[in-house]
């Protein structure tokens, strides 16, 4: 049973990989860039305690997307290994009528961690667990009348509580500046991933972005938000600039 839940992850990382090899070729959109943040919040949560990195490729063709996404920490704690995070990534998106509907596939991996990128240990090996977390989710987006995008995703793949991740945001413009109220919450599982075994509203907040001109050929994407991580009673307020 080992062996073949460890071939499935393997597997399905590796077609994920083939796939984006396919794609780089017969792509009708390619992307590349970068965020540059104050600090790196997931979910709610602080990684890494440093100013972020985050250089992002992708492949586009038809409702297909397929990419990489990564997050390195630009302030090394030399007493602890930095949280660097690689991300291969695939989604497919659906036109339902004036809405839209995105399934995700994600593969984590943090090369810092101590596991090689060949290792898909599963929790329960007796090796313990390895370098990947396996994630599926799909997104849905209303339509432009009433934005609203709700969200849902699960570990299904080296998590053995098999934790879930609920999100929600609306969009909204204001003289030109772009705001987005988001709220996201965990029903429970492994507090490894949320920090709370039990339902708790784990990020609520607020972003807004705009684009600041340069020249007449040339802007600068910054945002900022305003994060509150209830279940930790924290707060965090990042800065970032997309390149």
């Amino acid at each position: 049973m080992k062996n073949k839940i460890t071939n499935i992850g393997k597997l399905l990382t590796f077609m994920l990989l083939t796939i984006a090899s396919l794609f780089s070729i017969k792509a009708q959109e390619v992307g590349v860039g970068a965020d540059l943040v104050s600090r790196y919040i997931w979910r709610g949560l602080e990684i890494g305690n440093s100013p972020s990195l985050q250089p992002t490729i992708s492949f586009g063709y038809g409702g297909f997307e397929i990419g990489a996404w990564g997050a390195y920490q630009l302030g090394r704690d030399v007493s602890a290994k930095p949280s660097d995070e690689i991300d291969i990534y695939m989604s497919y998106g659906i036109e339902l009528g004036s809405s839209s509907l995105d399934i995700i596939f994600t593969d984590y991996y943090f090369p810092n961690a101590g596991f090689k990128l060949g290792n898909f240990n599963n929790y329960n090996d007796a090796d313990g667990p390895g370098g990947h977390v396996l994630e599926l989710g799909a997104s849905l987006t209303l339509p432009e009348s009433f934005p609203l995008t709700l969200a849902g995703y699960i570990n299904f793949y080296n998590d053995k509580n098999n934790s879930v991740y609920l999100y929600t945001s609306y969009p909204l413009e204001v003289k030109e500046v772009d705001l987005e109220i988001f709220l996201g919450a965990t029903p429970g599982g492994d507090a490894l991933y949320y920090g709370t075994d039990k339902f708790n509203v784990i990020n609520f907040g607020l972003t807004a972005s705009k684009e600041i001109k340069i020249t007449d050929d040339f802007s600068l994407p910054i945002f900022g938000s305003y994060i509150i991580n209830p279940n930790q009673d924290i707060a965090h307020f990042i800065f970032g600039v997309s390149l």
